[in-house]
């Protein structure tokens, strides 16, 4: 299913609405901070994470072949990944679902929590981070549920390579197609 007609069928929202099952935290935490709305917790049992998807609407993401086959059985979008490597299921998920992969902070959610970050305050931020990040970087985003603070430090730069190697993965499939 497309963005267009995953959109369609699911909500009209900017994002996607996806569940991931315990074997993809670094997957949601990645389309989180590419702005999609992903429940996950690795304490959810298979009945669950079906239960979530068929009330809430949700794409399940697994890397469990039998929920896989059990999800489609019951008619819920789903994907299943043979790749471990997360920059594959990133693109993966990019590609079918046609997700930019550019982190946009306007509509980032927090990697921990899935709550939309908000623009915040160096005032505020400085309750949260050392004094040295304060005199360095003079942005942050907050998430209002955790109490998380981010900002786009030295760690960006292996973020952006992941992301670009994401991106070549998706040019690379759509050559062989």
């Amino acid at each position: 299913m497309r963005r267009q007609e995953a959109a369609g069928y699911f909500g009209d929202n900017e994002s996607l609405r996806f569940v991931a099952d315990g074997m993809l935290g670094k997957l949601a935490r990645w389309l989180r901070m590419l702005g999609q709305d992903v429940e996950y917790s690795n304490n959810m049992d298979d009945a669950q994470l079906l239960k979530m998807a068929i009330q809430e609407k949700r794409i399940l993401l697994t890397r469990d072949f039998e929920l896989y086959q059990r999800s489609v059985g019951k008619g819920i979008e789903s994907v299943y990944f043979e790749v471990e490597s997360g920059e594959e299921q990133l693109a993966e998920v990019a590609r079918r679902f046609g997700i930019c992969l550019e982190i946009d902070m306007s509509t980032s959610r927090c990697p921990k929590c899935n709550t939309v970050v908000r623009r915040i305050s160096v005032d505020q931020a400085s309750v949260k981070v050392e004094r040295n990040t304060l005199d360095h970087y003079r942005e942050f985003w907050g998430c209002s549920k955790c109490g998380q603070v981010y900002w786009q430090g030295a760690h960006w730069l292996k973020i952006r390579k992941t992301l670009q190697n994401a991106r070549e993965i998706v040019e690379d499939s759509k050559k062989e197609n």
